[in-house]
């Protein structure tokens, strides 16, 4: 999640669980702590795939945080000894502060390494994008409120609303992502295209639309965008099809992408094991593009941003004189992010099933 976001949510929780005895020293304090794990940020890397792989690793891990928890509570104990909370319920509201931190993080499509030094897929359940001002708003409010109030002991009640509030919030993304997932499995099923696995994550500043991302286990890819509000039952391609309506060979609602996974395999037995190529698979769930653009191997992130619009690109090779390939120390690749034109279009999309995206002209310009 945004920084602002994290400061606020962390500032939340704090002062729920500490504003009656702390008062609005809790907020400030939550707010610190709120924003502490992705002090790893300033670490510096020698490639930007190292840079997008370690990020989000152990200053986002449950055992480094738990740990650090009941260390920096000891430490505060010994520092500054309060009677009005014990050394445990201070150990609690930390860890609470900072595991919250890293779930929010997870809730977002990046990856977070919640398990580190275990080495699982990091966890990214895309389900809320990375500034939703519904989730954000109401934090900002109740912090607001208990800030500026003179009451004494400062009033927490507005402050466990919010964390309420942002909670179910959260099950309703967790529900709407759901709904999409299964409307856009049964969109591709029904016209007899094979889908492997789909990667399905919230589109900016809303939960209604979702971007996604099918994979046929063949090569290509699907991607395209589905609202809760588009006007589909469940069941209802099913009926189209058995209607006669809708017919397994009709073609698929979006465009079809290669993978180019001949370039990936190509590039493996030139240059044998490449662990940062290794990384950057395991990191991102092998949701993985890969283009051969004059004469360099790019490789594109496919969970972020949209065709043509990808937000990390990165280029790992470059052919030699004999038309090999040839590892490089990764870079970034220069590509369009997408702007205000786009911005607009996406969020039509939300609310009227008949607007179309001109993916296929915007993967365009990818090369």
């Amino acid at each position: 999640m945004d920084s602002l976001t994290q400061a606020l949510y962390g500032a939340t929780v704090q002062g729920a669980l500490l504003g009656r005895r702390q008062g609005r020293r809790s907020l400030v304090y939550g707010a610190i702590l709120g924003t502490l794990p992705d002090l790893d940020v300033i670490i510096r890397y020698a490639d930007p795939v190292s840079s997008m792989t370690f990020h989000r690793g152990f200053s986002h891990s449950v055992f480094v945080l738990t740990v650090f928890s009941i260390v920096l509570a000891w430490l505060i104990r010994r520092w500054r000894p309060s009677p009005d909370y014990s050394g445990a319920r201070l150990a609690f509201t930390i860890w609470a502060v900072l595991i919250t931190h890293v779930l929010l993080d997870a809730f977002t499509a990046y990856g977070t390494q919640l398990f580190w030094p275990f080495s699982p897929t990091p966890t990214s359940w895309s389900n809320l994008f990375i500034v939703d001002p519904v989730f954000t708003v109401p934090l900002l409010a109740a912090v607001a409120a208990s800030g500026l109030t003179r009451r004494q002991p400062m009033p927490t009640r507005g402050l466990w609303l919010a964390l309420a509030f942002t909670t179910l919030y959260l099950a309703f993304t967790f529900f709407s992502q759901s709904v999409v997932e299964d409307r856009v499995r049964e969109t591709y099923e029904v016209r007899g295209i094979p889908v492997e696995r789909v990667q399905i994550g919230s589109a900016p500043f809303n939960s209604v639309l979702w971007r996604y991302v099918v994979d046929d286990g063949r090569g290509h890819y699907y991607e395209g965008f589905a609202s809760l509000f588009d006007p589909v039952k469940p069941g209802m391609l099913r009926e189209a099809v058995a209607s006669g309506t809708i017919g397994a060979t009709t073609p698929a609602p979006d465009p079809r992408f290669e993978r180019g996974l001949a370039l990936r395999d190509a590039f493996s037995r030139d240059v044998g094991d490449h662990a940062l190529h290794d990384r950057l698979r395991w990191f991102t769930g092998d949701w993985l593009r890969y283009d051969e653009i004059e004469g360099v191997l790019v490789v594109t992130d496919l969970r972020m941003g949209l065709a043509g619009r990808h937000f990390f690109r990165f280029v790992i090779g470059e052919r030699d004189a004999d038309g090999h390939w040839r590892a490089l120390t990764p870079r970034n690749w220069p590509g369009l992010r997408g702007g205000a034109d786009e911005l607009k279009l996406v969020l039509q999309r939300a609310w009227d099933s008949g607007v179309r995206l001109p993916l296929a002209d915007w993967e365009r310009d990818m090369r």
